[in-house]
C-alpha cells in the first residue's frame, strides 16, 4: 500500500467516471472487498458479463440528448412531466417508468431533448427542482453512457437511501469522499478499479459534467456546411416585399441619410479640388507661354538694334 502524501480537504470529493460494483459500494473509493450481498451479485454480473445496458427495447433516443429524473411523485403524469420540463428546452419524447402489472408510476422517468445544450441547461437547473411537490434529482443518461453500468435492480446503481443499507457512492448526489487513508493501488489496478484522481478533487458544490458528444471533423464540416446552406435558403425566401421593406427602412435611417450626405459631399469636394487644379495649370500654361512670347519679342528686338549698331 501506498500513502496518498498529500493534504486533503475533507470537503473534497471526485465522481465516477466508470462504474465498478466494489467501488460504488465504497464512500472513498478505495473498498477492494464487497461490503454487501448486492453488491458481490452486481459484482458477479459485471464479471460474467451478464448485462447488457443497450439490450433494453424501451430505450428512446438520443444518449446525449436524453436526461434521468428520479424521485418522481406517484401522482406525476407523462402530461405534468412534460410541462415541468418544457422550461429547460424542447422536450422530444420522454418514457415514465411504471410498474409492468399495476402501471404505477416507478418515481422515475427518461426525458429526451431536441437538442444536447437543452439537455445541458436542464441538467444544470432542474436538479432539486419541484415537480408536483415532490423534489426531484436529474442525471445523464448512465445506463448508455457510464461504462460497466449495472442497474439498482441487480446490485448496482447510485445513491440509494441510509435505511437500506445499500448506499452506492461516485454519483451526482453521493460522490466519493477524497481519502484520508492509505490508497491499495495494486489491489485497485488488479480489480480494474480506477484510483482516486490525486490533486484533482472537486468541491462538493461543482457540478460535475455530463459526458459530451465527440464530433469528428467530418461532423464539423457538416455543420458548418449546413449552417451556410440555411442561410442562404433563408436569402431566398425572402419575398419582394421584405426587400421593399428593408430598402424603405435604410432610406429612412438617419445615420444612412447622414452617411449618404457625407458622401455626396465629399464627391462634391473632389469635383471642387479637381476644377481648382485644372484651372490652376491652366494659368500656369498660359503665363508661361506669355512669358516665353514676351522673351522672344524681346530677343527680336534686341537683334534687330545690333544688326542696326553694326552697318
Amino acid at each position: 500500500m501506498q500513502m496518498s502524501g498529500r493534504n486533503v480537504n475533507v470537503n473534497s470529493v471526485f465522481y465516477a467516471e466508470a462504474y465498478h460494483p466494489v467501488q460504488a459500494g465504497s464512500i472513498d473509493g478505495t473498498d477492494i472487498l464487497p461490503h454487501d450481498n448486492a453488491v458481490y451479485r452486481a459484482f458477479l454480473c459485471s464479471s460474467a458479463g451478464l448485462y447488457d445496458p443497450l439490450g433494453d427495447p424501451k430505450l428512446i433516443g438520443d444518449p446525449y440528448c436524453t436526461l434521468f429524473v428520479g424521485h418522481l411523485s406517484h401522482l406525476t403524469t407523462e402530461q405534468s412531466l412534460r410541462k415541468a420540463l418544457s422550461k429547460y428546452g424542447r422536450v422530444k419524447d420522454l418514457r415514465l417508468v411504471r410498474h409492468i402489472v399495476t402501471g404505477a408510476s416507478r418515481g422515475y422517468a427518461f426525458v429526451e431533448f431536441e437538442t444536447e445544450r437543452e439537455m445541458q441547461r436542464a441538467y444544470k437547473e432542474a436538479h432539486h427542482s419541484f415537480i408536483d411537490d415532490s423534489e426531484v434529482i436529474v442525471d445523464y443518461n448512465r445506463q448508455q453512457l457510464m461504462p460497466g453500468w449495472i442497474p439498482r435492480r441487480l446490485g448496482g446503481g447510485l445513491g440509494g437511501k441510509k435505511e437500506s443499507g445499500q448506499l452506492r457512492f461516485g454519483g451526482r448526489e453521493r460522490p466519493f469522499r477524497a481519502p484520508l487513508r492509505s490508497i491499495p493501488y495494486d489491489d485497485l489496478e488488479r480489480l480494474g478499479i480506477p484510483p482516486p484522481p490525486e490533486g484533482r478533487y472537486m468541491s462538493r458544490y461543482q457540478v460535475p459534467s455530463p459526458p459530451r458528444r465527440k464530433r469528428s471533423s467530418v461532423d464539423r464540416e457538416e455543420g458548418i456546411h449546413k449552417r451556410s446552406m440555411e442561410r442562404g435558403v433563408n436569402m431566398r425566401k425572402s419575398s419582394p416585399v421584405e426587400k421593399e421593406e428593408r430598402s424603405h427602412k435604410r432610406s429612412m435611417d438617419p445615420e444612412d441619410h447622414s452617411f449618404k450626405r457625407s458622401s455626396v459631399e465629399a464627391e462634391h469636394h473632389r469635383n471642387r479640388s479637381s476644377v481648382d487644379r485644372a484651372e490652376r495649370s491652366h494659368k500656369r500654361t498660359s503665363r508661361d507661354r506669355d512669358d516665353r512670347s514676351h522673351k522672344r519679342h524681346k530677343s527680336h528686338r534686341h537683334e534687330r538694334s545690333t544688326s542696326h549698331d553694326h552697318y
